[in-house]
């Protein structure tokens, strides 16, 4: 196995006009409501990351035909409602926690015998908030003692609809539920304690599925079938965010991100960069595949420390580890609560990112749901990643205002979701070079 270190020099600044690759919540959307769809759907745009791909493959063991991708450019053959076949061996999505999420109840009623595996970071992930709601439904979805993978999901009676209200605001929860639905006997509602990316509930839509909102509550009524639809899949915000923040803190930058998706329940870390201070111009307002996108033009500003708004949290979640090197940068104290999530995705990212930012000399205290950072002087360092790709990449930015030299180590899985970053990073006044090791 190779594996990456990142070396990245002080100082530079942003400049030209990018595209950052296919946002990776759509695109493993697209391959799975592609394959259990009556008829051919071409998506364009899709995200040649490791964690898609892992999602591609999954659908390709299960017997669908898949093109590609070539170019971005993905035909499935879709094999209706009920045309998936148990694999013959289990289905190992990587370090994809979206991918096992969303097939575990994707497949809990489809009448398969599948078992879902992952690497050693995704075998750590907590699975009962997933496992425990499809029970109620009557699925048979087996874990380990410790609520983690391997999940076997075993064929059973046909599912009952629940109104399932969600503990904790989480749109890999809500989009395993509805997925569910999609074979349960009845109506399926989620509500949810605050407003999550919604990227599931518009593309069941574009498949010609029914969807029923009303305000935090969303209901489907399972038996319905999904009609082939062309899908193009914007630039991901996720990936956009680096920039975002390097173009802010990096005095001189100025910077375009092109055809970024905008999705209202995305746009967090926009609205939390403004509030902060930040020169940010969205430009060119657009809809695709029923997705709202744009372009993003990002010029230096000096920030300032805010107190986070709680309820723009959930629409920043994946964002928080690039928004903290922000904090660090930006005059006076940042204050984030209400995002305990962090502490079980990829990794803690709340403690691996307080450690990291305390190496490199900065004054950030670590809170059961959040982080306390005090804006200063970023240093030179070699901080950890604990394999966790956005970790990796928010380190990175931190080198333009860095007074030293930073090395990250273990940043192999970038390739999940972002594989030309090194490239895109370089060609923008990043001063980063990698080193592989077997």
């Amino acid at each position: 196995m190779t594996v990456n270190t990142f070396h990245v020099a002080p100082g530079g600044k942003l400049s030209g006009s990018i595209r950052v690759p296919g946002d990776k919540s759509i695109s493993h959307r697209s391959i799975m409501l592609g394959s259990l769809a009556e008829g051919v759907t071409e998506v364009s745009g899709f995200l040649e990351g490791e964690d898609a791909l892992a999602t591609l493959q999954a659908f390709r063991d299960m017997g669908v035909q898949i093109e590609g991708p070539e170019g971005g450019r993905v035909i499935i053959h879709g094999v209706g409602m009920k045309g998936l076949k148990s694999p013959e061996k289990p289905l190992d999505m990587g370090n994809s926690g979206t991918s096992v999420r969303l097939l575990s109840g994707l497949l809990a009623g489809h009448g398969v015998d599948v078992t879902l595996v992952g690497d050693s970071s995704l075998s750590k992930r907590p699975m009962r908030r997933v496992t425990t709601p499809l029970s109620e439904m009557g699925a048979v979805v087996e874990s380990n003692e410790k609520g983690t993978l391997p999940l076997h999901i075993k064929p059973t009676a046909p599912l009952k609809g629940i109104n399932y209200t969600m503990p904790m605001a989480s749109a890999q929860v809500k989009s395993c539920l509805l997925l569910a639905g999609l074979y349960a006997e009845g109506d399926t509602c989620v509500t949810e304690p605050a407003p999550t990316r919604d990227h599931t509930e518009r593309m069941l839509q574009a498949f010609g599925y029914d969807v029923r909102r009303d305000g935090n509550r969303v209901c489907l009524t399972g038996g319905g079938r999904l009609v082939a639809s062309n899908i193009e899949v914007p630039a991901d915000i996720s990936s956009a965010t680096f920039f975002m923040v390097g173009a802010s803190i990096a005095p001189g930058s100025d910077i375009v991100l092109e055809h970024v998706g905008i999705n209202p329940t995305r746009i967090g870390v926009i609205n939390i960069l403004k509030a902060m201070g930040a020169h940010i111009d969205v430009l060119n307002k657009r809809q695709v595949g029923g997705e709202p996108v744009a372009d993003i033009r990002v010029r230096y500003a000096e920030l300032k420390g805010i107190d986070i708004p709680l309820d723009q949290v959930p629409l920043a979640i994946d964002e928080f580890p690039a928004l903290f090197v922000a904090a660090a940068c930006a005059k006076g104290t940042t204050v984030l609560r209400g995002a305990e999530e962090l502490r079980v995705k990829e990794s803690d990212r709340i403690q691996v990112m307080a450690d990291g930012l305390q190496i490199l000399g900065i004054d950030a205290e670590p809170t059961p749901d959040g982080m306390v950072i005090q804006g200063g002087q970023i240093g030179g360092g070699t901080v950890e990643s604990h394999e966790d790709h956005r970790i990796s990449m928010s380190f990175v930015i931190a080198a333009l205002r860095a007074s030293g030299n930073i090395t990250i180590n273990d940043c192999s899985n970038v390739n999940t979701s972002f594989p030309s970053f090194v490239s895109l990073a370089a060609g923008s006044g990043i001063k980063i070079v990698t080193i592989q090791r077997v």
